[in-house]
């Protein structure tokens, strides 16, 4: 099976968890379902877990709605504006007017990441949790990880610092999230197809 089938493939089994589980069941049936998924799904919802407020689930939710990324998505702006966390814009021949996000995208991504972005606000750090689930991810993820903290924490220090409002700021740290993820991804899926060195 090519490898761009198996991963869209694995995309498909992962948002296929049944819907009538309760809570501790449908955490067991998601994990059942991660440990089916082709490879390069499992690492990149490993390296996934590398950011700060994305955790197992989070990552099997964000690599179920974005499937193959790479395939998908040149840029990290198209990442951006698929999740509809991009600012409208009215513009007529001079005049350019920037306006809310567009939410014309993938409602539950856009959710997940902004929930996700409320964790830049602190001071960057590894705590105990973060650091148990760097421990299976490679050098290459964690230092973009380690990255997306202090750059975010900087863009959150600096809009909150210049007034702006906080759900504004939340998004805007959000939408930058989302390009990391996009980095991370990539990487993912460049380091699940490596040959491994004997």
């Amino acid at each position: 099976m090519p490898a761009i089938a198996a991963r869209s493939m694995g995309a498909a089994s992962i948002s296929r968890v049944p819907a009538h589980s309760t809570q501790g069941n449908r955490t067991a049936d998601i994990l059942e379902v991660v440990k089916q998924a082709p490879q390069a799904m499992q690492e990149l919802i490993r390296g996934l877990q590398a950011l700060r407020g994305i955790a197992r689930i989070s990552a099997v939710s964000i690599a179920a709605e974005l499937g193959n990324i790479s395939s998908r998505f040149e840029t990290a702006r198209k990442l951006m504006g698929y999740s509809g966390a991009f600012p409208s814009e009215d513009s007529s021949g001079n005049r350019i007017r920037k306006g809310g996000i567009t939410k014309a995208g993938n409602a539950h991504l856009r959710r997940i990441v902004m929930e996700s972005a409320w964790c830049y606000r602190h001071l960057p750090r590894v705590g105990e949790k973060l650091r148990k689930r760097h421990q299976r991810i490679p050098a290459e993820i964690i230092e973009i990880s380690w990255k997306t903290q202090n750059s975010l924490y900087k863009r959150y220090r600096k809009l909150t610092m210049a007034g702006k409002d906080q759900r504004k700021v939340i998004t805007a740290v959000g939408r930058e999230l989302l390009g990391f993820i996009w980095a991370i991804a990539i990487r993912a899926e460049q380091l699940s197809t490596q040959p491994i060195a004997a």
